[in-house]
């Protein structure tokens, strides 16, 4: 629940790649190793619990029949296309590999687990002969608040998949320059308009405007202590922002809609790792109530009119950035977890960190959270994007890793990940702060077919590769290289 503090990390077996899940993709691993930019890439394959075959078949493309084709959809043979991927450095052309790697063989895997059934009785592998239609790619994905940190990674992994995407956006707390960015690291159609949700006319114009299949709602105010200070604010945009946009789906009949939810709706729940099925509340802030009485809104509407296809995705502790270091969480307001604390005292924009309590029954007394990859966050978003085509009603699903990890815990792997010793202070417990919070993500592996792959040490290098490189976030800074190089922007103030 959105906490600022993380078990040790469960002990996973990393599962030999078998070739079987090499036949999942039109290109076998050896061709694409031996194309130029890939030809030093490994081919391990990462890391499952235990409990998972390393191998399966590929669960069926909801997009199509049409198998997944690595070079075409890269377009690697192809360099006068795709210029804004070109120029980017060797480690990103390393990650479009990688991403593509981890992505077959985590499908491979939950179709080995659940290819026999899931909840509802199906078979992953014969879901396109049930009756259910496909994700429209002629049509748009409208995301609000898609500049924002989530949604701007998300609309990445969008596109990746080869949908059309408009944003809209106030730009409150959000900069422009992430879509920018978002445009160097994949080619595809991205649209985005400086529209409030609260504004119901230009609302309508963009559904007038755009044929829209799904939404993805991030557009909301998201810091809980904020929160606390101008609840009305809070009230106001993320709960009339909610109705008006449902309004005007209903008015222009799109009907399939994902809700950015928060695992703050569990409330003060001891029980751990959480499932979709426990309690809800009693939520003690304004910003978690929001969340839940938008939940409650989407249920309502579920039940009075059927033809409605609802996904809400409760998250935990969501940290990371894009391996690239072009986009990341833009630091202009309160961070609502603990690991931007712990990036701005390596910087040096804090003297320490406040730790709070260290007589928790944990593995070092400091409080345990489940901390989730924001690139693992959008493949969910991608996910839930497909469970729509499959009619599901309004179902909740928890994303999260289920892995927990102490503040000291995080502490000590960001000084892995940056080579700086963090200075703390422990202060007394807060009212209210839980010793440990994980989630159960078990229904979003069976019906979605999710799993996250990122694990600790990559979420903090990842992070602190886009704190080295964009001091100030994106506003009015230079995007610097590992070198220290400018790259991207004007002027440089390690001041601002």
């Amino acid at each position: 629940m959105e906490k600022e503090e993380p078990a040790p990390a469960m002990d996973k077996q990393s599962n030999s790649h078998d070739s079987t899940v090499d036949k999942v993709s039109d290109l076998t691993v050896s061709e694409l190793i031996s194309m130029p930019a890939l030809s030093q890439q490994t081919t391990s394959m990462p890391s499952f619990p235990s409990s998972l075959p390393p191998t399966a078949p590929s669960p069926t493309n909801v997009y199509g029949p049409k198998s997944f084709n690595f070079a075409e959809h890269h377009n690697i043979n192809y360099p006068d296309k795709h210029r804004h991927r070109r120029s980017l450095d060797p480690d990103a052309e390393q990650h479009l590999y990688q991403k593509h790697h981890r992505r077959r063989s985590s499908n491979a895997a939950a179709a080995a687990v659940y290819g026999s059934s899931s909840s509802s009785g199906m078979h992953l592998e014969t879901r396109q002969s049930q009756n259910y239609y496909h994700v429209d790619k002629d049509k748009w994905i409208l995301v609000t608040g898609g500049a924002g940190y989530i949604g701007s990674h998300t609309v990445l992994e969008l596109l990746t998949q080869g949908l059309k995407v408009v944003v809209i956006d106030n730009f409150y707390n959000s900069s422009e320059e992430s879509l920018i960015r978002v445009q160097k690291l994949v080619d595809g159609t991205l649209e985005w308009h400086n529209v409030d949700v609260l504004d119901a006319e230009a609302l309508s114009t963009i559904f007038k405007k755009y044929d829209i299949w799904a939404v993805i709602h991030f557009a909301a105010m998201k810091a809980v202590g904020e929160s606390a200070q101008i609840p009305l604010s809070y009230y106001r945009n993320n709960i009339s922002g909610t109705i008006n946009l449902l309004q005007c789906m209903q008015t222009h009949g799109v009907k399939n809609f994902v809700f950015s939810s928060s695992a703050t709706v569990y409330g003060e729940s001891e029980a751990t790792p959480v499932k979709e099925t426990a309690k809800l509340g009693p939520v003690t802030n304004p910003y978690g109530r929001t969340k839940l009485f938008g939940e409650d809104i989407l249920r309502d509407l579920y039940n009075s009119d059927h033809s409605w296809n609802i996904v809400i995705l409760r998250y935990f502790n969501p940290v990371g950035a894009h391996s690239s270091g072009l986009i990341g969480e833009h630091p202009n307001g309160i961070p609502n977890n603990l690991l931007p604390y712990v990036s701005q005292v390596v910087q040096g924009r804090l003297p320490y960190l406040r730790i709070f309590g260290n007589d928790y029954p944990t593995i070092d007394g400091t409080g345990v959270r489940d901390f989730i990859h924001v690139c693992d966050l959008a493949t969910g978003h991608v996910k839930a994007i497909e469970k729509l085509a499959q009619r599901p009603g309004c179902v909740a699903y928890n994303l999260g890793t289920g892995v927990g990890y102490s503040v000291l815990q995080i502490v000590h792997a960001m000084e892995r990940a940056t080579g700086v010793s963090i200075d703390y202070k422990i202060e007394p417990r807060r009212p209210g702060d839980i010793a440990v919070s994980t989630a159960d993500a078990t229904l979003a592996n069976r019906e979605l077919g999710w799993w996250p792959m990122k694990q600790l040490d990559e979420m903090c290098e990842d992070m602190w590769r886009w704190a080295r490189r964009n001091p100030g976030g994106y506003d009015g800074m230079v995007m610097l290289s590992d070198s220290g190089e400018q790259e991207i922007g004007d002027d440089l103030d390690m001041d601002d």
